[in-house]
């Protein structure tokens, strides 16, 4: 009786084995077609959140806002803007190309006159003797122990139109500031820790060349009082210098000459009434 019930139990056992053989298979059949539709379909959303973002964002970042800072900000946008200019100029320079042109086939005394209103409104390059005068910030670790007397280490907007004002006065003929053909209608203006010439921020030290009689405008720069007040600093870390030049070239301007000006709104002006 013994070996036939241990051959029974034998048996009962390969049966218990088959039984839990064939459940793990169907077990792990139905998870493997689950995971083979489940796949493609996360690749597919994937893919297609990829494409949406792309098309959102142009090619650029979509968080840019996160990362970049104002003087980061300033860089990007003074790098498109002289990308701008260049195309400007290149233009510019076709209708110089077509004006040359046209001179030649007419109208000559057309020509003549835009020719001689060139050189005072700044579009020609000059060149001649003059000065370069520089103003900067103080030094990084002055500014860092200054205090509340940090302001008056800075060079502000007012000081770069000091200086202008002074070598004008002096008798300038032509003027740049930080390379930047000065015109009627240039504009200096302070941002942050930047100043915007035509659109274009700029950082210190910031550079004033003007071509004229060079022992007329250092009189006027001496006796401006304005400087006089900038030059009381300048012991104190808050960066000046001036150099003569005897021959100094000077581009000329080569930016939109449309002027600009604010225009009323009549359609919010009526709707007000």
């Amino acid at each position: 009786m013994a070996p036939s019930l241990h051959r029974q139990d034998r048996r009962s056992r390969r049966v218990r084995l088959r039984a839990a053989f064939a459940a793990r298979t169907r077990t792990y059949r139905a998870r493997s077609l689950a995971w083979r539709l489940l796949a493609p379909a996360v690749f597919v959303c994937a893919g297609l959140l990829f494409v949406t973002s792309m098309v959102s964002s142009g090619g650029t970042d979509l968080r840019a806002g996160r990362y970049d800072d104002l003087a980061g900000l300033a860089t990007e946008e003074t790098h498109d803007l002289q990308a701008e200019r260049a195309k400007a100029a290149a233009l510019t320079t076709e209708v110089d190309r077509l004006s040359k042109e046209l001179a030649a086939s007419g109208d000559d005394t057309a020509q003549k006159k835009v020719r001689a209103l060139e050189m005072p409104a700044g579009l020609a390059p000059v060149r001649g003797p003059g000065l370069t005068v520089t103003l900067d910030d103080a030094p990084e670790d002055v500014l860092a122990n200054a205090g509340s007397d940090v302001s008056n280490l800075l060079v502000h907007q007012q000081d770069i139109q000091a200086v202008a004002n002074a070598l004008w006065a002096g008798g300038a003929e032509a003027m740049t500031i930080q390379n930047q053909r000065v015109v009627a209608t240039t504009g200096i203006k302070c941002v942050g820790n930047t100043v915007v010439l035509h659109g274009v921020p700029y950082s210190p030290p910031y550079r004033l060349t003007a071509i004229g009689p060079v022992a007329d405008m250092l009189a006027s720069i001496d006796t401006s009082p304005y400087i006089a007040l900038y030059l009381e600093q300048v012991p104190k870390g808050l960066g000046w210098d001036v150099k003569r030049d005897g021959s100094v070239r000077l581009p000329g301007y080569q930016g939109s000459t449309e002027l600009e000006y604010a225009r009323p709104d009549t359609q919010a002006a009526g709707s007000s009434r």
